[in-house]
């Protein structure tokens, strides 16, 4: 129903707000305020504009965790925890009268009477509750979109299970009572989508994804539940039995009601999508600006990689042609034949978690070695993603949410599906080959997303913390490659530069895509060139890509656009500073702004007009 950010975290701003909210939220939920620190407004900021903006965000805040449960335990806010979404007509329709009255509050405020802080936080709010009444009213992904309810109902129990947030007796009894809520759940999945509107491949996905919350109370909650007293326990096991009934129920519902009348078009054209990629990415750069910069950075990759070509295969007696000015041709093979030497070195079937977490020990290390940031106490933990979560990415980071504090980070990778033939498997361990491994743990936890969420979830903005951007996130991960890669990562080894350049392509291509497909009508030949010729994706890789991109929209120009704006920021702050630059300081300053839009860490950094 709301248009949520993808991954968990972060924490608000001013005196005024977090005496507000986050003293309230804390003692709702039993936990003790923190101690307030104060971020004084500039001379131009209005004491009564910068109270009633904290006002104004403490009840957003507070009526979308009522609204949205789930997403109000991901946050760790955990006073509703029994609870479940309401998807029904009933709750959409309060869901809009309740942003409709806050955004006219909003413009109520005089944001250029606000604080620096507080006026990018005006901007970040605006912009979600437009996207929230965008989503409600005119995507209407309720209405089209299976996965929010496969993904809500699994999410429902995960949450609750996954992190010892509160004693099991606590978390098992509302584990019970959401479980007791998700036939209706499931009722709402039914009465809300037209199954002329359901693309297939949503339809197909969620049937295979479906029955996967199953295997969460098989493996998370049934281990766990002699904790509780006989009552409790008789309670629980009544309402698993329904839950396998429902679950039945709703799997038959799907196969022979859903899916052979599922008609929509998973290209959701351009309109929609320009209009959600403005919400998703709160960038200025537009659709045209992205693809054109896109297309020229896949020209100037290349070219770095035919550099790099030449150098491994110089004294290769079968290397293919190596000229100083080579042709399209010849720069394709010379970089597929040094590709060859990196594809060599691959883990086996069942060592892939084992070479992950062999790589994370390497890249914290280095990390720490060369000093490039400062490290979180926090713990990562590896594990094998949910099956209710696989099928769309093959690794993500599971930050807690920025009330849960010393929890554990989530890194999840997901298996080799037990059914894919040799020669998917082989094409699978091609692409993620050792150096790639190296290269998505890097992206995934270090110093990538588990730091980024570590440092992002001391800023004192609940309201940025909840709000995080994806495109921050994303553009964070993939620019941490490119640290690693200028500070000599495996020992410059030119093989893993290579795979640096070959995975950043992945980003850049996402962008390409994802407007390719939603808005140009790409073909799944047109997408599969530029996946496998133009950015050498092996064909699993981009097979599931090709999924991908029909599952979602404008999340896939999130790497690249997030990317090029840290790029720039950085480049900024450099010219300012000049000799007096230091990287793991600009690092540590960049990642204390809570992860906001990457424009504005730049904005407050370089004292820009906030826009």
């Amino acid at each position: 129903m709301f248009a949520l950010p993808l991954r968990p975290a972060t924490a608000m701003r001013n005196r005024v707000v977090v005496a507000i909210m986050m003293a309230a939220l804390l003692s709702a939920c039993g936990q003790p305020a923190p101690e307030v620190v104060d971020v004084a407004p500039s001379a131009a900021a209005k004491p009564d504009a910068n109270a009633k903006f904290a006002e104004l965000s403490a009840s957003w805040v507070d009526g979308r965790m009522r609204q949205s449960p789930l997403y109000a335990t991901a946050i760790g806010d955990h006073r509703f925890d029994g609870e479940i979404d309401d998807l029904s007509a009933e709750g959409r329709r309060a869901a809009a009268e309740f942003s409709q009255k806050l955004l006219a509050e909003l413009s109520a405020i005089d944001t250029t009477a606000l604080s620096r802080e507080n006026q990018v936080d005006a901007l970040i709010l605006r912009n979600q509750i437009e996207y929230d009444l965008w989503g409600l009213k005119t995507s209407e992904d309720w209405a089209w979109d299976p996965q929010l309810y496969s993904q809500a109902a699994g999410g429902a129990i995960y949450s609750l299970m996954a992190r010892d947030f509160a004693p099991i007796k606590e978390r098992l009894a509302n584990v019970t009572l959401r479980i007791e809520k998700l036939p209706r759940l499931y009722a709402q999945m039914r009465e809300n989508l037209d199954p002329k509107r359901v693309p297939k491949v949503h339809a197909e996905t969620v049937s295979r994804q479906h029955a996967g919350v199953l295997s969460l109370i098989d493996e998370m909650v049934l281990p766990a539940a002699d904790a509780l007293d006989a009552q409790a326990r008789q309670r629980l096991d009544a309402a698993i039995a329904t839950l396998r009934s429902a679950v039945a129920e709703q799997q038959t519902w799907i196969d022979e009601a859903l899916l052979p009348k599922a008609a929509g078009d998973f290209r959701i054209g351009q309109a929609l999508y320009d209009a959600k990629l403005r919400f998703a990415l709160n960038s200025e750069l537009s659709r045209a600006d992205i693809g054109q910069r896109a297309e020229a950075e896949i020209t100037r990759v290349r070219e770095q990689m035919y550099q790099i070509a030449r150098e491994v295969l110089a004294d290769r007696p079968d290397a293919p042609t190596l000229p100083e000015g080579p042709d399209e041709a010849q720069q394709q093979a010379a970089i597929e034949a040094a590709l060859e030497l990196a594809y060599a070195d691959k883990p086996a079937r069942d060592q892939v978690v084992a070479t992950v977490e062999a790589t994370l020990e390497e890249a914290t290390r280095f990390t720490r070695e060369k000093d490039l940031v400062t490290l979180p106490d926090a713990p990562v933990k590896i594990i094998l993603m949910p099956e209710f979560q696989r099928g769309v990415s093959v690794a993500y980071c599971d930050s807690p949410g920025p009330l849960d504090k010393h929890l554990d980070t989530f890194y999840a990778v997901s298996p080799i599906p037990e059914d894919w033939t040799d020669t998917q498997v082989d094409s699978f361990l091609r692409e993620y080959n050792t150096r790639m491994l190296h290269l998505l743990t890097i992206h995934e936890a270090m110093p990538g997303h588990y730091v980024e969420g570590a440092h992002s979830a001391k800023h004192p903005s609940m309201l940025r913390g909840v709000l995080r951007s994806g495109m921050f996130a994303e553009g964070w991960a993939v620019y941490t490659e490119e640290v690693m890669m200028e500070q000599g990562y495996l020992d410059n080894d030119p093989l893993f530069r290579l795979m640096r350049y070959k995975f950043y392509l992945r980003a850049v291509a996402n962008a390409i895509l994802d407007q390719g497909v939603h808005v140009d009508n790409w073909s799944r030949e047109q997408a599969m060139d530029l996946m496998v010729r133009r950015t050498f994706q092996q064909e699993r890789e981009a097979a599931g890509k090709w999924v991908r991109v029909q599952l979602t929209s404008a999340q896939l120009p999130t790497y690249f656009v997030g990317v090029q704006e840290h790029f720039a920021t950085r480049n900024a702050v450099m010219a300012r500073e000049g000799e007096a630059f230091n990287l793991k300081a600009y690092h540590d300053r960049v990642l204390s702004y809570g992860a906001p839009p990457v424009r504005f860490v730049r904005q407050l950094m370089l004292d820009e007009s906030i826009r």
